[in-house]
């Protein structure tokens, strides 16, 4: 969209010598102010804004500068920097950001096989299990975890869908798909009581089917809006109770902190859709759904190395190649967070890498469960790939460090 700012002086008189002209826009939270001395007669003056910052005023003054802003979750159906760049960027600096675009959209796809790989084997085992009778074993696997991870991916799906990021609608669907394939085998085995199965498989159904209507287009406005209420109550209210859950039975067994949240969260959701909430705190309420997610699953390495503390001889349990495809998947989606300039993703994506997977190597490493040669392979080559992705990302945009990519997803530019 571009918008025109056009003062016609062609027949007017003489300006005052004291009286500046002055012309303020303001695009998306970025203004820009010019002053002009005293003229005494122009055609006309003409000021353009684009999507992005790049201004324009006469041929014979142009402002080429991108201004680039982290995206909040809030924002999530800003395009990507490729669909803001400006017609006069320069040819050869477009293709190179076109294709760092296309490169890092692979990564993403790509993340679909670790992810795959992660939760096939306990699916592969849960059946065994199951044909075999063994239905107890079963019950070594939470399903109240599991849940809380379902409804992570179906948060995560919405908000990616919101972007039209198309490889992470994908790797999130897998997600809610074989998270869902594992609560079914909980509940064929008794470890899930069925009211709460029944009410998760509605939830499934519901929320893949107005994602998939949204991301099409086809889904009607309000029937969203409905839906990024569910995630966010749910969210908010799952959030505290997983977090408080873990450090039992050092604080006592309640699902207090669960109910009290889930009472704000209803309040803030209403106030904030009848309009009885300040700007700034609609804007809130609506980019929770996003961090609510993210910090869930942030929130895994934490009760993952709360446990490891507590009985270090479990450490022998983990295994170390589910550690490395957790740190592997993760990692690939990371060169798209930050080429998009995602805050929320990019967040998401570097602590489950560095803290879920690399964090537990580091335990079985210091536990003697995995070899110094694993150990030191799987580092090199996380670090590796960050500093491909820093380095990628700052040549693709045309920033002389990489540490300005850094820089300017979490403060602008």
């Amino acid at each position: 969209m571009t918008v025109g700012c056009v003062a016609a002086l062609g027949g007017a008189p003489p300006l005052p010598p004291s009286t500046p002209t002055r012309y303020s826009c303001n695009n998306g939270g970025a203004f820009l102010r010019l002053t002009f001395p005293p003229l005494k007669r122009s055609p006309f003056c003409t000021l353009k804004l684009g999507a992005t910052s790049s201004s324009s005023i006469n041929p014979s003054f142009q402002v080429k500068r991108r201004i680039i802003r982290p995206n909040p979750a809030l924002d999530s159906d800003i395009p990507n920097p490729v669909d803001q760049e400006d017609n006069e960027q320069e040819e050869a600096s477009k293709k190179q950001l076109q294709q760092w675009d296309s490169l890092t959209a692979k990564f993403a796809g790509a993340a679909n096989v670790p992810f795959l790989l992660l939760q096939l084997p306990q699916i592969v085992l849960n059946a065994r299990n199951l044909l075999a009778g063994n239905n107890s074993a079963l019950f070594a696997v939470p399903w109240l975890g599991m849940f809380t991870g379902l409804l992570g991916n179906l948060s995560l799906l919405s908000y990616f869908a919101k972007k039209r990021e198309t490889e992470v609608v994908v790797v999130q669907t897998l997600g809610v798909v074989s998270t869902y394939a594992v609560i079914t085998q909980l509940a064929m085995a008794g470890s899930m009581p069925l009211p709460q199965f029944a009410a998760t498989s509605g939830v499934v159904a519901c929320g893949l089917l107005i994602n998939f209507l949204y991301y099409f287009k086809l889904l009607n406005h309000r029937i969203w809006n409905l839906w990024e209420d569910f995630i966010t109550v749910a969210g908010l209210s799952a959030l505290p109770q997983v977090m408080w859950s873990t450090f039992v039975p050092y604080v006592p067994n309640s699902i207090l902190p669960g109910i009290i949240s889930f009472m704000i969260s209803v309040v803030a959701v209403i106030m904030a859709r009848i309009g009885k909430l300040p700007e700034k705190a609609t804007k809130f309420v609506g980019s929770v759904s996003g961090w609510t997610a993210t910090l869930l699953f942030m929130w895994m390495p934490v009760a993952q190395m709360w446990t490891n503390f507590l009985n270090p001889d479990n450490i022998r349990g983990l295994s170390s190649f589910s550690m490395l495809l957790a740190m592997t998947g993760n990692g690939l989606l990371i060169p798209r967070a930050l080429f998009v300039k995602d805050l929320m993703w990019f967040t998401g994506s570097c602590w489950a890498s560095f803290f879920y997977g690399w964090g537990n190597l580091i335990c079985m490493y210091l536990c003697a469960s995995i070899s110094k040669e694993f150990f030191l392979a799987a580092t090199v080559g996380l670090f590796l790939w960050i500093g491909f992705a820093l380095w990628s990302d700052s040549k693709a945009y045309g920033f002389s460090s990489p540490v300005t990519s850094i820089k300017v997803l979490f403060l602008g530019s």
